[in-house]
Parts: structure tokens; C-alpha cells; sequence
């Protein structure tokens, strides 16, 4: 099926994506900051790109161009989410493809990205899309009363 792939850049289209994005990010739950925040993030060098079919949005990759010892320059994915009803459909597969190709036209020399350890079945789709594990991601909350 074909779909269309455009970059949200203003703050009317970054709301639109707002229900889409929460999907995968369910704690985000207001729509002004969640706004807000992508205004910030897009500073610093992130943007959206958006998978569409006519105005319906079916997909979202978060992503930004970072630079480190480790990996070189990189593009760091953020955020890939497929509506629910999509998922297994290739959507996910197509914006990676169409954010690994970001990468590549900006002359990088990785495609990184974190997912959970409690979600095999996102593990599975990103070894099949020539992903490999390379390390464990670790946090630690800065915040008083902050489990995240």
C-alpha cells in the first residue's frame, strides 16, 4: 500500500499527532505540553516524520542527528510508533527504512535506537530490520518520588 512520508513542522501538525504519539508514550496525556515539548525538541534537532495515507496519519518516527565517540555521527530514533490496527502492516518497516535513509543522506554512520526490555515483539521487529543489540540502556531518575 502505498504511503506518503512528510516531516510535521509546524505546531498545528505536531497536535495532530498527538493521539498517535501517545500510543506508545500513554503518560503523556496533555496535548498543549506535548506540543510544547516537540517545539523544544525540534531546537535541539528533532523532527517527526510522519507516515500518511490522504490526511490520515498510520505512523510517526521521532528522530535526531547526534554526534559521540561511540557511534560517530548518528541518527538517534526517538520515538517509531504504527496505529494499532496497522501494526504488521509494513508502516513500521517503511518510516525505519525512510529514517535509515535520513541517516544515510547525512552522511551517518549509525541508525541507533532504544527499546524496552519488557517488549520482545518490538526486539523481534527491530532484528528483522538489521538492528542489533548492542548494549543495555541505563537511567536513573533525577526526580524526588520518580520511578522512571
Amino acid at each position: 500500500m502505498p504511503y506518503t512520508f512528510e516531516h510535521l513542522d509546524d505546531e498545528q501538525a505536531l497536535a495532530a499527532s498527538f493521539e498517535l504519539m501517545r500510543v506508545l508514550r500513554p503518560h503523556v496525556v496533555d496535548p498543549d505540553r506535548y506540543v510544547a515539548q516537540l517545539v523544544r525538541q525540534t531546537a535541539q534537532g528533532y523532527r517527526v516524520l510522519a507516515a500518511k495515507e490522504g490526511g490520515r496519519l498510520l505512523g510517526l518516527a521521532g528522530y535526531r542527528e547526534l554526534e559521540n565517540l561511540l557511534y560517530g555521527r548518528f541518527i538517534y530514533v526517538d520515538d517509531l510508533v504504527v496505529s494499532p490496527e496497522l501494526q504488521r502492516s509494513g508502516v513500521g518497516a517503511q518510516l525505519l527504512s525512510a529514517v535509515r535513509e535520513q541517516a544515510q543522506q547525512r552522511g551517518c554512520d549509525h541508525l541507533v535506537l532504544d527499546t524496552g526490555l519488557h517488549m520482545p515483539l518490538a526486539q523481534r521487529f527491530y532484528f528483522r530490520q538489521g538492528l542489533l543489540a548492542r548494549g543495555m540502556h541505563f537511567t536513573q531518575s533525577l526526580r524526588a518520588g520518580s520511578a522512571a
